[in-house]
């Protein structure tokens, strides 16, 4: 039999207690424990514990699961902004709106937004915005406690981070699991973005009503200026409409949006963050009613620009827009005054670097009558008179005529080409300097007879400047009076030759990281600055300072073009004015037309006119009767033979187009280089690349010191103006 322990009975059924023993367990018979009450309790709080951690580790791998689902952080997204075109000094020239119609505008808090701005928004929506990782539990706990205790939302408890959660993943409804979602997202942002980059992008997709976004956008449409200079009343607008952007929308609901200011500022007075004083005056001033455009500067070169340029959110132009916004205006009120359908087109260029500087394209861009959306910079039309400081360029570069040499303005024929004046008359004869600031037609067709009109294409194309032939046409004597197709740009970047002494550079109107533009061979130094010192003394238009700004006008055949291009020592300016379809304008003339909205440029620009640089070393400055004798009057090639039957002058040694190998170890002596002459009339003049060496004596010959290796001009000229020139190379 087996021996039991004694036991009672317990009041509850199914238990049992002992009645004097406190051990957890009995021994049988075969010696083995048996469990108590108290070995169950321990299996149940076990079953409890796993239970619960089995609980608690499904809850994570449920809250990690849905993280992950969550996917990655949309930055790509949040950070598309519409295409903001700058200016050299990163001012706003014109934004595009995005695909959807928003306005969005890219923003650097540190550098583009009102301190005072920032301090209101960080008291009023996130005080702890710098310390906290992305929540805020001592604001979340101090927004439910006001709500407990005052029965209504004082404060949010929402940290700027995670509003910009919020606006990165919108949401309709308001419930526990999308505020969960936006602390998850708040947290990954301070995870992956510093809190700089979080601001910036938080200030670009704050909503401000419509399809305005950012304080940028918010801050130029309502405000008509950028966020880096706020009055304190005008911050805590933009503060306060984003809390509900439409239904204080300024265009619609001014009052709403007046009095959600009106809150703001008072509660920075509670919180000591500004002083009542300054908070009544901010009250006192009105909030704005109606919604301004976005600026469009310079519309023609930003949509070019973004053309040109495809997915980069800010595009920076080396346009200034100061000087933009003074041009535009003038070019707008000029065509007005010209009649109707009459546009204009202005460029500016800096000569140093070959910038553009300001480019109007038209008088207005939003006007249909005038072809307004055509960029009558870039057109390709007939330059008039223009060219003929190129001409001359070439002539003076040849060594063949000075600006104080005389030159007859008489009617000549070349086979069935007569050129005339503009006026029908002729001058006689005058002084070249003269001719060209007179823009007398004879005298330029003569000296382009002897240049060559194929030379000079090719001179300006090497320089820059895209001419257009009519189809099948070769270059003829009818270039120099308008018989080409050119735009008003090349001709201002041609013209920025003359100031640069000889040369002219590509330009340039986006700026990229990198610039390998090389200058580019117009004319020799002496010749540049020759023709600009001619130029300087252009007659101005009434009521203009003389002697101020090198300019040269021009009018195409049939009144259809006016143009104007000058220059002073710092910028080159073209101006062009006619109808965009080509339709002639009875008396529309540069010189009544253009040269007056020239001078008025150079005057809108700010600064004082730039000297002209100074002559280069070797130019001949005399008068005429200091001229050398075959300098003093040019005389057309049809003089050249003389009537005993003396033929002109022919450089025998060296010969065109010959390499020269020069010594210089020896000495200056050893390495004089000899020029002979054959014909011509007694005393003859030698000059190289347009600079006198002296006379030729009786032995038709003379040893000169060549100039540096490269190519170098020789001219021969007699006593009867007659001239032979090579072109040789020294090495």
């Amino acid at each position: 039999m087996t021996e039991t322990a004694p036991h009672t009975q317990s009041s509850c059924p199914g238990l049992s207690r002992a009645s004097t023993s406190f051990g957890a367990s009995v021994k049988n018979v075969d010696g083995r424990d048996k469990p108590g009450h108290d070995g169950r309790r321990g299996a149940r709080a076990l079953r409890f514990l796993s239970l619960a951690a089995f609980a608690f580790i499904l809850a994570i791998c449920t809250f990690v699961g849905w993280v992950i689902s969550l996917g990655p952080l949309p930055l790509d997204e949040a950070r598309q902004v519409s295409t903001t075109i700058v200016d050299r000094n990163g001012k706003l020239l014109r934004a595009y709106a995005m695909n959807d119609g928003r306005w969005r505008l890219p923003v650097e808090a540190r550098t583009a937004v009102d301190p005072t701005y920032l301090k209101l928004l960080f008291a009023y929506e996130d005080q702890r915005f710098q310390s906290h990782r992305g929540v805020d539990p001592l604001a979340m706990g101090r927004a439910a406690l006001q709500f407990g205790t005052r029965g209504h939302i004082v404060s949010g408890g929402s940290t700027i981070t995670m509003q910009l959660a919020r606006l990165m993943e919108p949401r309709r409804q308001r419930s526990l699991s999308a505020k969960l979602r936006q602390m998850v997202r708040a947290i990954e942002l301070e995870r992956t973005l510093s809190k700089d980059q979080i601001l910036d992008l938080y200030l670009a997709l704050a909503p401000y009503g419509g399809n305005l976004e950012g304080i940028r956008a918010a801050s130029i449409a309502y405000l008509g200026k950028e966020p880096k200079r706020l009055s304190l009343a005008e911050a805590a607008l933009l503060v306060a409409l984003p809390q509900s952007p439409e239904t204080r929308r300024l265009d619609r609901f001014p009052d709403a949006a007046r009095k959600a200011r009106d809150r703001v500022l008072d509660r920075m007075v509670a919180e000591h963050q500004i002083s009542a004083d300054d908070a009544k005056q901010a009250k006192a001033v009105p909030v704005p009613k109606l919604r301004k455009p976005m600026p469009i500067l310079a519309p023609h070169a930003s949509d070019t620009a973004l053309n040109a340029i495809k997915d980069t959110p800010i595009i920076k132009l080396t346009l200034d827009a100061n000087l933009q916004k003074v041009l535009e205006p003038l070019a707008h009120d000029r065509a007005l005054a010209l009649g109707p359908n009459i546009s204009v087109g202005i460029i500016v260029v800096d000569n140093e670097s070959g910038d553009v500087l300001a480019r109007v394209g038209s008088a207005d861009y939003f006007d249909e009558t005038r072809a307004g959306q055509v960029d009558m910079t870039r057109a390709l039309r007939s330059p008039g008179s223009t060219l003929k400081p190129f001409i001359y360029g070439l002539a003076f570069e040849d060594g063949f005529v000075h600006p104080e040499s005389l030159i007859d303005d008489r009617p000549v024929r070349f086979g069935s080409y007569a050129p005339e004046n503009f006026d029908m008359t002729f001058q006689g004869t005058v002084p070249v300097r003269k001719a060209l600031q007179l823009s007398l037609n004879v005298p330029a067709i003569v000296l382009l007879d002897r240049v060559g009109s194929s030379r000079l294409a090719s001179r300006l194309r090497q320089a820059g400047g895209n001419l257009v032939l009519p189809k099948d046409e070769a270059p003829g004597l009818a270039m120099g009076l308008g018989g080409v197709g050119v735009t008003l740009q090349d001709l201002a970047q041609l013209y920025a030759g003359f100031a640069r002494l000889g040369t002219t550079k590509p330009l340039r109107e986006v700026i990229t990281g990198k610039d390998d533009r090389e200058p580019m061979r117009l004319l020799d130094q002496v010749a540049a600055w020759q023709v600009g010192n001619v130029l300087l003394g252009t007659p101005p238009p009434e009521n203009a300072a003389h002697n101020r700004i090198a300019f040269k006008t021009g009018t195409s055949y049939g009144y259809r073009d006016a143009w104007s291009v000058g220059f002073d020592g710092r910028m080159t300016i073209g101006v062009w004015v006619g109808r965009p379809d080509g339709a002639p304008v009875p008396g529309l003339i540069g010189r009544t037309a253009a040269a007056p909205i020239l001078f008025d440029a150079f005057a809108r620009s700010g600064k004082l006119p730039a000297a002209l640089p100074k002559p280069p070393k070797g130019t001949l400055v005399a008068t005429n009767t200091k001229l050398p004798l075959p300098l003093r009057r040019f005389r057309p090639v049809g003089e050249l033979v003389r009537a005993s039957g003396e033929q002109a002058p022919h450089i025998q040694f060296p010969l065109n187009g010959s390499r020269i190998d020069v010594d210089r170890s020896s000495g200056t002596e050893a390495a004089a280089m000899p020029v002979k002459v054959a014909g011509g009339v007694l005393p003859m003049t030698i000059l190289v690349n347009g600079t006198a060496l002296g006379e030729i004596g009786s032995r038709r010959q003379r040893l000169i010191d060549p100039p540096g290796p490269g190519f170098a001009r020789l001219t021969v000229i007699d006593a009867t103006g007659a001239a032979d020139t090579v072109v040789i190379r020294i090495q």
